[in-house]
Protein backbone atom coordinates (compact mmCIF):
# COMPACT_ATOMS: atom_id res chain seq x y z
CA UNK A 1 0.00 0.00 0.00
CA UNK A 2 1.48 3.93 -1.12
CA UNK A 3 2.64 5.81 1.70
CA UNK A 4 -0.43 8.46 0.73
CA UNK A 5 -3.32 5.98 0.82
CA UNK A 6 -1.99 4.66 4.46
CA UNK A 7 -2.17 7.90 5.60
CA UNK A 8 -6.06 8.85 4.22
CA UNK A 9 -6.82 5.38 5.55
CA UNK A 10 -5.80 6.09 8.75
CA UNK A 11 -8.06 8.56 9.10
CA UNK A 12 -10.76 6.67 8.30
CA UNK A 13 -12.96 4.72 11.25
CA UNK A 14 -12.92 1.37 8.82
CA UNK A 15 -10.77 -1.73 8.57
CA UNK A 16 -7.81 -0.45 6.28
CA UNK A 17 -7.12 -3.58 4.58
CA UNK A 18 -10.71 -3.22 3.65
CA UNK A 19 -10.71 -0.70 2.50
CA UNK A 20 -7.35 -1.51 0.30
CA UNK A 21 -9.44 -4.34 -1.46
CA UNK A 22 -12.21 -1.98 -2.27
CA UNK A 23 -10.36 0.57 -3.82
CA UNK A 24 -8.04 -2.04 -5.75
CA UNK A 25 -11.17 -3.78 -7.13
CA UNK A 26 -12.51 -0.42 -8.37
CA UNK A 27 -9.07 0.55 -10.01
CA UNK A 28 -9.73 -2.95 -11.51
CA UNK A 29 -13.26 -2.25 -12.66
CA UNK A 30 -11.77 0.93 -13.85
CA UNK A 31 -9.45 0.07 -16.03
CA UNK A 32 -12.21 -2.46 -17.54
CA UNK A 33 -13.84 0.56 -18.81
CA UNK A 34 -17.80 1.32 -18.17
CA UNK A 35 -20.76 -0.86 -19.42
CA UNK A 36 -19.57 -3.86 -17.90
CA UNK A 37 -21.96 -6.39 -15.67
CA UNK A 38 -21.78 -6.24 -12.27
CA UNK A 39 -19.15 -8.51 -10.61
CA UNK A 40 -19.12 -10.12 -7.23
CA UNK A 41 -16.01 -11.17 -5.16
CA UNK A 42 -14.59 -13.25 -2.03
CA UNK A 43 -12.25 -11.34 0.60
CA UNK A 44 -9.82 -13.72 2.12
CA UNK A 45 -7.19 -13.24 4.58
CA UNK A 46 -3.90 -12.73 2.08
CA UNK A 47 -2.06 -14.96 4.62
CA UNK A 48 -4.12 -17.84 4.62
CA UNK A 49 -4.52 -17.89 0.93
CA UNK A 50 -0.70 -18.18 1.55
CA UNK A 51 -0.39 -20.37 4.01
CA UNK A 52 -3.62 -23.13 2.38
CA UNK A 53 -2.70 -22.45 -1.40
CA UNK A 54 0.93 -21.75 -1.85
CA UNK A 55 1.40 -22.51 -5.77
CA UNK A 56 -1.80 -20.02 -6.05
CA UNK A 57 -0.79 -17.50 -4.35
CA UNK A 58 2.87 -17.78 -5.91
CA UNK A 59 0.67 -17.43 -9.16
CA UNK A 60 -0.86 -14.27 -8.50
CA UNK A 61 2.78 -12.83 -6.57
CA UNK A 62 1.81 -12.92 -3.31
CA UNK A 63 4.25 -13.95 -0.37
CA UNK A 64 4.43 -14.14 3.29
CA UNK A 65 5.72 -10.53 3.22
CA UNK A 66 2.67 -8.89 1.24
CA UNK A 67 0.11 -11.18 3.28
CA UNK A 68 0.41 -9.51 6.82
CA UNK A 69 -3.34 -7.80 7.34
CA UNK A 70 -4.20 -7.86 3.74
CA UNK A 71 -7.14 -9.49 2.03
CA UNK A 72 -7.25 -10.91 -1.30
CA UNK A 73 -10.05 -10.36 -3.79
CA UNK A 74 -11.09 -13.75 -5.53
CA UNK A 75 -13.72 -12.76 -8.61
CA UNK A 76 -16.38 -15.18 -8.11
CA UNK A 77 -18.66 -16.56 -11.70
CA UNK A 78 -20.56 -14.34 -12.97
CA UNK A 79 -23.96 -13.48 -11.86
CA UNK A 80 -26.91 -12.90 -14.09
CA UNK A 81 -27.36 -9.11 -14.82
CA UNK A 82 -30.82 -8.59 -14.58
CA UNK A 83 -31.46 -11.02 -11.18
CA UNK A 84 -27.67 -9.60 -9.90
CA UNK A 85 -29.51 -8.48 -6.50
CA UNK A 86 -31.99 -11.35 -5.72
CA UNK A 87 -29.22 -13.85 -6.78
CA UNK A 88 -26.98 -12.05 -4.30
CA UNK A 89 -29.52 -13.08 -1.77
CA UNK A 90 -28.92 -17.03 -2.65
CA UNK A 91 -24.98 -16.75 -1.74
CA UNK A 92 -23.35 -18.04 1.44
CA UNK A 93 -19.72 -18.30 1.65
CA UNK A 94 -18.01 -20.20 3.80
CA UNK A 95 -15.86 -20.03 6.79
CA UNK A 96 -12.46 -19.25 4.87
CA UNK A 97 -13.79 -16.35 3.51
CA UNK A 98 -13.47 -13.62 5.56
CA UNK A 99 -15.62 -11.00 3.46
CA UNK A 100 -17.01 -10.19 -0.17
CA UNK A 101 -17.20 -7.61 -2.20
CA UNK A 102 -19.51 -6.24 -5.08
CA UNK A 103 -19.31 -4.10 -8.56
CA UNK A 104 -22.28 -2.50 -9.84
CA UNK A 105 -23.22 0.07 -12.52
CA UNK A 106 -26.54 2.06 -12.01
CA UNK A 107 -28.05 4.97 -13.44
CA UNK A 108 -29.12 7.55 -10.31
CA UNK A 109 -31.70 10.56 -10.07
CA UNK A 110 -31.45 13.50 -8.26
CA UNK A 111 -34.11 13.21 -4.75
CA UNK A 112 -36.61 15.58 -6.60
CA UNK A 113 -37.56 12.80 -9.44
CA UNK A 114 -38.51 10.31 -6.54
CA UNK A 115 -42.31 10.95 -6.91
CA UNK A 116 -42.21 10.61 -10.51
CA UNK A 117 -40.83 6.96 -11.19
CA UNK A 118 -43.36 4.84 -12.18
CA UNK A 119 -44.33 1.59 -9.99
CA UNK A 120 -43.88 -0.85 -12.14
CA UNK A 121 -39.92 -2.02 -12.57
CA UNK A 122 -39.56 -1.59 -16.55
CA UNK A 123 -41.26 1.76 -16.88
CA UNK A 124 -39.02 2.93 -13.85
CA UNK A 125 -36.01 1.92 -15.51
CA UNK A 126 -36.87 3.73 -19.04
CA UNK A 127 -37.84 6.60 -17.00
CA UNK A 128 -34.66 6.29 -15.60
CA UNK A 129 -32.48 6.28 -19.03
CA UNK A 130 -34.39 8.90 -20.05
CA UNK A 131 -33.91 11.29 -17.12
CA UNK A 132 -32.10 14.57 -18.04
CA UNK A 133 -30.32 14.51 -14.78
CA UNK A 134 -29.38 10.72 -14.74
CA UNK A 135 -26.09 10.00 -13.34
CA UNK A 136 -24.12 7.03 -14.25
CA UNK A 137 -22.07 5.55 -10.93
CA UNK A 138 -19.90 2.25 -10.53
CA UNK A 139 -20.36 1.51 -6.83
CA UNK A 140 -18.05 -1.26 -5.25
CA UNK A 141 -18.80 -2.02 -1.96
CA UNK A 142 -17.46 -4.67 0.54
CA UNK A 143 -18.52 -6.23 3.88
CA UNK A 144 -16.50 -8.26 6.53
CA UNK A 145 -17.85 -10.94 8.65
CA UNK A 146 -17.76 -8.19 11.49
CA UNK A 147 -19.81 -6.28 9.91
CA UNK A 148 -17.47 -3.43 9.24
CA UNK A 149 -18.07 -2.33 5.33
CA UNK A 150 -16.49 0.50 2.61
CA UNK A 151 -17.66 1.65 -0.20
CA UNK A 152 -16.18 3.63 -3.65
CA UNK A 153 -18.10 5.49 -6.03
CA UNK A 154 -17.34 6.68 -9.59
CA UNK A 155 -19.23 9.01 -11.41
CA UNK A 156 -19.19 8.48 -15.65
CA UNK A 157 -19.24 12.20 -15.49
CA UNK A 158 -16.16 12.93 -13.38
CA UNK A 159 -14.29 9.33 -14.27
CA UNK A 160 -10.92 9.96 -13.36
CA UNK A 161 -8.83 8.02 -9.90
CA UNK A 162 -9.15 11.39 -7.57
CA UNK A 163 -12.59 11.72 -8.27
CA UNK A 164 -13.04 8.39 -6.61
CA UNK A 165 -15.86 9.17 -3.69
CA UNK A 166 -14.99 6.48 -0.85
CA UNK A 167 -16.56 6.03 2.82
CA UNK A 168 -18.28 3.01 5.10
CA UNK A 169 -21.91 3.51 4.23
CA UNK A 170 -22.28 4.80 1.07
CA UNK A 171 -24.64 2.15 -0.19
CA UNK A 172 -26.88 0.53 2.40
CA UNK A 173 -28.84 -1.55 0.58
CA UNK A 174 -25.79 -3.25 -1.07
CA UNK A 175 -23.88 -3.84 2.29
CA UNK A 176 -27.04 -5.38 3.99
CA UNK A 177 -27.53 -7.43 1.36
CA UNK A 178 -23.86 -8.44 0.99
CA UNK A 179 -23.35 -8.98 4.62
CA UNK A 180 -26.35 -11.12 5.22
CA UNK A 181 -24.02 -13.53 2.63
CA UNK A 182 -21.36 -13.78 5.26
CA UNK A 183 -24.44 -14.42 7.96
CA UNK A 184 -24.54 -17.93 9.17
CA UNK A 185 -27.78 -20.39 8.39
CA UNK A 186 -27.18 -21.83 12.05
CA UNK A 187 -27.01 -18.50 13.75
CA UNK A 188 -30.19 -17.46 12.44
CA UNK A 189 -31.82 -20.77 13.21
CA UNK A 190 -30.93 -19.54 16.49
CA UNK A 191 -32.91 -16.18 16.87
Amino acid sequence: MNDDLSEELADLDTDPALAVAVLEIEKHAAGLGWDQAGRLYALVDTAELVRREPALASAMGLDDASADGSLTPVEQEQLPQDRFESTLATITWGPEVAGCAAVVERLVLPPDADDDIPDDPTAAAAYAAQHPDRQEVRMVVGVMRDGSSYCAMRLRAHDDDHSVVGGADLVPELIELLGATLEDPEDEDDR
